[in-house]
């Protein structure tokens, strides 16, 4: 193993879009980190994991995305406390000893992205999707205190279906959240089936997705007055974050 050598890497699947890859690169760049590269390790399924590990002895800290923020747990010695309430990881850090930590930097860069758009009367969210990034947008409304529903395509326990959702819904919530793939490149035309007609200047529309810029939601939701963001933002915070982590 090269001592020199700093490998870090994201892994999912169908990753050749991501942001990770390109930001970091940037950023060794800028900042003449030479021993540094950034990976994407595209996996079909999380049970390759153990051996993209034993493969790649130079790896020093891993970003994870969908589909394995969940899944990816049980491979993990340790996680760090927000982790584990959360119940989801974006971000492993091998610790001196060679274990692997999770993270969760998410839940942190929603958290920063938000607050400047936060008013008086935004006391309540609609959390459209329920997995990984789901978890962390609801870890996120906790710390600032903001009642949260989920919006589900099959109605569970603690949760609702899209048919439920009507003007009086939108007069209770003023802050909706696409943490679903709906919209995302390629698929630009799909978007959350909700009646966008009920958003007013008194909403925020909220898009994890940054590519496209400005997805299907965001654009319904902006022509009816709705104050709009999307999720490159909170992808930076998250990075930064995931920087400072690896670099304990």
């Amino acid at each position: 193993m090269d001592q020199s050598k700093r490998l870090y890497g994201l892994i999912g699947k169908n990753i050749s879009y991501s942001f990770s890859k390109k930001y970091f690169t940037e950023k060794f760049v800028l900042g003449n980190l030479v021993e540094c590269t950034y990976e994407n390790f595209d996996l079909q399924n999380i049970e390759e994991f153990p051996n993209l590990i034993a493969n790649n002895p130079d790896l020093k800290g891993l970003n994870v995305t969908i589909p394995y923020k969940e899944t990816i747990i049980p491979y993990l010695n340790k996680l760090s406390k927000n982790a584990a309430h959360i119940g989801a990881v974006n971000v492993i850090r091998f610790t001196k000893k060679g274990k692997l930590k999770g993270y969760n930097s998410d839940y942190y860069g929603f958290m920063k992205s938000l607050k400047p758009l936060l008013q008086a009367h935004h006391k309540k969210a609609l959390i459209l999707g329920t997995g990984g990034a789901a978890k962390a947008v609801a870890f996120a409304l906790d710390q600032l205190q903001i009642l949260y529903t989920f919006v589900s395509r099959e109605e569970k326990a603690g949760m609702i279906g899209y048919d439920r959702i009507n003007v009086t819904t939108f007069d209770n919530y003023h802050i909706i959240i696409n943490c679903t793939p709906l919209g995302t490149s390629p698929n630009t035309s799909a978007s959350p089936p909700i009646p966008y007609q009920f958003f007013t200047e008194k909403h925020i529309a909220f898009d994890l997705i940054y590519n496209p810029e400005e997805t299907q939601f965001l654009k319904k939701a902006k022509k009816n007055g709705a104050v709009t963001k999307n999720g490159y933002e909170m992808l930076v915070f998250q990075a930064e974050k995931a920087w400072k982590i690896w670099n304990k």
